[in-house]
């Protein structure tokens, strides 16, 4: 069961928690370089899952943890490691998380950023638990200067890993493309989990006008702005990589209190109920979209009875003064019409079935009366800014 919240701790949240995780380990993620792993190895910072406490748990090294700890310094300077995004980008915010390290989490911790083209071809491998850096490995990273990177979070006290402080939230201000991360820990301990919000940036000249892509991917820039309600699972996990590992690699919504105490359906099987959720995405580009993938993969007795998706194109300052009335506002215009749906199915919408043929630069997913949704795929073709300056006109059904 998800844990329940409460308003107040909810409204305390930054914003950049919606947006992806540019650094988990399930889109490419991986630490490349770390100077002690003696406990815990640096890779576990990365991990999907959320971080937890086996008591009983020991290893030859000392207890074990589900994080990166260091042994405990007896020698000049800190400890660090180097990080390789899966999705180099911008980035807005960091959530160092300290959970249940309460007497060994790291006192002080900094990051520094760079965007490193090529990138480093060295990296760490298999179980690193009592080891640490090499001389060869030393020397390999000191060619990347990373000391001189500049500073996204200067040195700043973390707070011990007890379930009402261990998320410690860092807001970033910076708006260059980012590849790699260095985290400092003053001067040792232990860090769970390091998720890196952000947005993804591609190359899209290099991508054909006449090529179909995915324009809501986290991989190519798509991004979760708004939603409803995410009681068991974000939004934003319908545009991660391949298929959804389980229920909570998917969006799912609190069952909603209006239901009709007695349910019934329309003419095509949909049932009619007053209540819906919703969640609203940036297109990593704007682009015409000509085929919809709904994949309601592991939702089997929770899955929606139905969705609908909508569209429309806004400027920047646009998005901005919707997101500030939680998307009350909008000019939205039908992208796929109500579609029934079905329990752990891939529902594939063709160009012949969608509504609109003009360039868009945001969806709304809309879901009745609640329920879960895996994956959300948006093919269609990126399209020049400039011709979003025409006007938008729904295609004609024939």
């Amino acid at each position: 069961m998800a844990e329940r919240r409460t308003g107040a701790e909810a409204a305390a949240e930054p914003d950049f928690l919606s947006f992806n995780d540019l650094a988990c380990e399930t889109v490419g993620g991986k630490v490349i370089f770390a100077t002690d792993e003696w406990f815990a190895p640096a890779a576990n910072l990365l991990k999907r899952e959320p971080p937890q406490f086996i008591a009983s748990a020991f290893t030859e090294f000392g207890k074990w943890m589900d994080g990166w700890e260091t042994r405990r310094k007896r020698k000049p300077g800190h400890d660090w490691c180097i990080i390789q995004l899966g999705v180099p980008g911008l980035i807005y915010g960091f959530d160092v998380d300290t959970s249940f390290f309460t007497g060994n989490h790291s006192p002080y911790v900094s990051i520094q950023a760079a965007c490193l083209e090529p990138p480093p071809t060295f990296t760490l491998e298999g179980d690193r638990t009592g080891m640490a850096a090499s001389s060869s490995q030393i020397a390999a990273v000191d060619k990347l200067g990373s000391e001189m990177w500049p500073e996204l979070v200067c040195v700043s006290e973390l707070k011990p890993g007890y379930s009402n402080c261990c998320h410690n939230y860092f807001a970033v201000n910076l708006r260059h493309r980012v590849s790699h991360l260095r985290l400092n820990m003053f001067p040792d301990g232990g860090i769970a989990r390091l998720r890196v919000y952000g947005v993804g940036q591609r190359d899209w000249s290099s991508v054909s006008t006449n090529q179909d892509i995915d324009l809501v991917a986290l991989t190519n820039g798509g991004v979760c702005v708004g939603y409803s309600d995410a009681h068991f699972g974000h939004p934003r996990n319908m545009i991660g990589l391949g298929r959804g590992a389980n229920m909570a690699d998917g969006w799912e919504t609190a069952r909603r209190l209006d239901r009709p105490k007695e349910l019934k359906v329309d003419q095509w099987g949909i049932l009619q109920v007053p209540g819906w959720e919703w969640a609203v995405f940036r297109l990593g580009h704007p682009g015409v979209i000509s085929g919809v993938e709904v994949d309601t993969n592991h939702f089997k007795g929770n899955f929606p009875d139905s969705c609908r998706i909508e569209a429309c194109t806004l400027t920047p300052v646009e998005e901005a003064q919707c997101i500030r009335t939680k998307w009350t506002l909008g000019k939205w215009q039908v992208l796929l019409p109500p579609q029934k749906l079905r329990p752990h199915h891939r529902h594939h919408y063709r160009e012949s079935e969608l509504a609109l043929a003009a360039p868009v630069s945001h969806v709304r997913l809309i879901i009745a009366p609640d329920g879960g949704v895996s994956r959300l795929r948006l093919w269609g073709r990126p399209t020049a800014v400039t011709a979003l300056l025409s006007q938008q006109k729904p295609k004609s059904k024939l």
